[in-house]
């Protein structure tokens, strides 16, 4: 894909939504840590479920290790992998305290060192709440990137690498939330929107659907 049809699948993303944001409910970075750390394998939605009623009982470290593991579960135990995400919740609450003075650190390397955060989480958490012009590929960003020939790449790592490439500096803030939402509702797995896909006529997928 070239510069231009690039550049102007971008503007067409941005016309259509200005402000783009995650769908994860949050307040502050760490609870959007929390939320992101939850959102493993399991939708936004479910997610929001549990922390709608988790975060005003308990929205920072020292509260939910006052919880205490147990505790904890009974308010995620609706979401997938909940164990294990509770155990790296903790731990990464009590990281936060004994190492960062209770805050989300804004640096990748300390964020990535947190029990259950890797290079994406760390993406989602610098870009979302601190600004700064990352992009975190999931499944969507991935197969949206791949699917229309806008940033191909044979893993979640190279797509990253190519989007930092080829997007241009006043988009790539947003492009994470574009690509998301994007791949979330039109651009979906089994069979994508295409006919009321708002870049149809540049994307570069060759089996395009009607619908």
């Amino acid at each position: 894909m070239n510069k231009q049809k690039r550049i102007e699948i971008l503007t067409r993303l941005c016309k259509q939504n200005p402000h783009p944001t995650t769908e994860l409910n949050f307040s502050t970075p760490f609870e959007l840590l929390i939320a992101v750390i939850l959102s493993a394998q399991a939708t936004d939605k479910g997610v929001n479920k549990a922390t709608d009623k988790l975060f005003p009982v308990a929205n920072t470290p020292q509260a939910i290790l006052d919880l205490g593991l147990d505790g904890l579960k009974e308010y995620v135990k609706t979401i997938g992998l909940y164990n294990s995400k509770s155990e790296n919740i903790i731990k990464t609450c009590r990281d936060l305290i004994e190492k960062h003075n209770g805050s989300v650190p804004e640096n990748r390397e300390a964020l990535e060192a947190l029990a259950g955060v890797g290079r994406k989480t760390a993406n989602v958490v610098l870009n979302t709440a601190f600004g700064h012009p990352t992009i975190a590929v999931d499944t969507h960003i991935f197969r949206v990137s791949n699917r229309t020939g806008f940033a191909p790449g044979k893993d979640v790592i190279k797509v990253e690498e190519k989007l930092l490439k080829v997007v241009p500096p006043e988009f790539k803030l947003n492009v994470h939330h574009w690509l998301i939402l994007h791949g979330r509702y039109t651009c979906i797995a089994r069979k994508p929107r295409c006919g009321s896909c708002i870049i149809e006529d540049l994307c570069e997928f060759k089996e395009k659907t009607e619908n």
